[in-house]
């Protein structure tokens, strides 16, 4: 069975309930998309599901799925998946937005994942420390990194257990060989909890939108025998860098043209040798804690590597 008549009757199975809408019609819909007008996959299923979304009267949170798998929160690697956890909550944070009733952290013996909850879906409140099975949740992913959304479809069981949290971070080091583009001054989606960088002005998601000032990194370590692509978000980029979200925008604005700022970062900080550590999510490791081991000859280091 083709990936595309996969998504196709997974999209119809979701509204099986709520719209008379079979695979094939689907499938013609997305085909449509992705071989007529050259959307990806990805962006061509969101937008075939948020029509029928509109012809049912949903919202997305309203949209779940019979039978969801149980996984561990390491297994989680793709996108709008419905899935079952069983978790014990490691942190709560403080909402940045009056829309979000708790966000925070979960964990297994894999690891942990951010979850949030919004106040639509009018959920019980969950408390740290507590132990949960949470049947039908929906994963989220951007820039690599994926988390949980509970929805009104959510079922919250409290569970008389201890459940002993993995640690998933790493510790890597290496020169920063390269700072990828999609780097310096960015542009995020502002809707609720999206945070997708903009591509042109557009969400993938919520399309054309106003977007949002941010900053951040895309490297490469290299250590002389692997490389490993990392992420500094804004407090992580600010530190590495020594610049503040206003001066670059201040930055940008004389030069009329945002690229600048990647440039000027790149002056100051590639082919030095850093130490970060941090959760590793896709290909990606997102830098929570960074280090400048003292001072080293990268280019000395890095040949005597290749040379063992």
């Amino acid at each position: 069975m083709s990936e595309l008549r996969q998504e196709a009757e997974a999209i119809a199975e979701q509204f099986s309930d709520h719209l008379d809408v079979g695979a094939d019609e689907v499938e013609e819909r997305l085909e449509n998309l992705v071989n007529e007008y050259r959307v990806p996959l990805d962006e061509a299923r969101r937008s075939v599901t948020n029509s029928y979304l509109e012809d049912a009267g949903m919202e997305r949170d309203e949209l779940g799925r019979g039978g969801s798998e149980s996984v561990l929160v390491n297994e989680i690697d793709e996108d709008e998946q419905w899935v079952d956890l069983r978790v014990e909550l490691v942190d709560l944070w403080e909402p940045r937005s009056d829309s979000i009733s708790q966000v925070g952290l979960l964990g297994d013996e894999s690891g942990t994942i951010k979850f949030v909850a919004f106040e639509t879906s009018d959920l019980p409140e969950l408390t740290e420390g507590q132990a949960y099975e949470l049947s039908n949740v929906v994963t989220d992913e951007y820039e690599g990194s994926y988390s949980v959304k509970l929805n009104r479809t959510t079922q919250i069981t409290e569970i008389d257990e201890e459940i002993e949290v993995g640690d998933n971070a790493d510790t890597v080091e290496g020169a920063l060989v390269d700072i990828q583009s999609g780097s310096g001054l960015i542009k995020r989606c502002p809707e609720d909890d999206c945070t997708r960088v903009l591509q042109n002005g557009r969400c993938s998601e919520h399309g054309q939108v106003e977007g949002e000032f941010d900053l951040r990194i895309k490297g490469v370590l290299d250590d002389g025998e692997t490389v490993t692509e990392v992420i500094f978000d804004r407090e992580a980029t600010e530190e590495l860098t020594g610049m503040g979200l206003e001066e670059a925008k201040d930055m940008a604005m004389d030069a009329l043209d945002t690229t600048v700022v990647a440039e000027e970062m790149g002056d100051d900080v590639l082919g030095r040798y850093y130490r970060v550590t941090g959760p590793t999510f896709g290909r990606y490791v997102l830098v929570d804690e960074m280090e400048r081991p003292g001072d080293v000859d990268v280019e000395s280091a890095l040949i005597e590597a290749r040379s063992i």
